[in-house]
């Protein structure tokens, strides 16, 4: 596994890649114009470039042979939604499906947990659709708790999404 740091150039890869697995999790029973209409204006390359220049965001990319097939996304500044962990959150990790379950996604948590423990960030946190059993066991595994409940929102709506912590005991 290669884990290095996103550059600017990876823009356009973080979208599509974003894309694929954004409406793979989220949109089992087809896609609405609703949701398109999100995906296609905030999961854009433009978006991407301007988070990569934001000194507040950290991305670490997988990269294989042939492109990027996972990142991790660290935010720092974000208060946490409950105010018991950190100001740093664990905004994303994505690896596309096809790649699921050969260690990507834990060698990009276990890098993120790393760069909050070198900066000194204690209690890093996430958020994850409650509905998402499945990504919920993994953060556990690894360490998270669950500490509270938010709502992921799209324009005027919210999706219930729990609230995970690391380091809490």
């Amino acid at each position: 596994m290669n884990l290095r740091p996103a550059t600017l150039s990876d823009a356009s890869s973080l979208a599509a890649l974003s894309i694929e697995v954004w409406v793979g999790t989220y949109l089992r029973r087809g896609v609405n114009g609703f949701f398109a209409d999100f995906v296609l204006s905030d999961l854009t390359p433009t978006k991407f470039e301007t988070l990569l220049a934001d000194p507040n965001e950290h991305f670490v990319v997988s990269q294989n042979i042939d492109g990027i097939d996972g990142y991790v996304r660290l935010t720092s500044g974000r208060a946490h939604p409950d105010g018991v962990g950190s100001d740093t959150e664990v905004t994303t990790l994505y690896v596309q499906p096809r790649h699921h379950g050969v260690g990507i996604g834990a060698g990009l948590l276990h890098r993120a947990l790393t760069i909050c423990d070198e900066r000194g960030v204690g209690q890093p946190w996430l958020m994850v659709n409650a509905e998402n059993d499945r990504a919920i066991a993994f953060y556990r595994r690894h360490g998270f708790v669950e500490t509270g409940q938010t709502h992921f929102r799209i324009n005027d709506q919210g999706y219930l999404n729990c609230v995970m912590s690391y380091g809490i005991r």
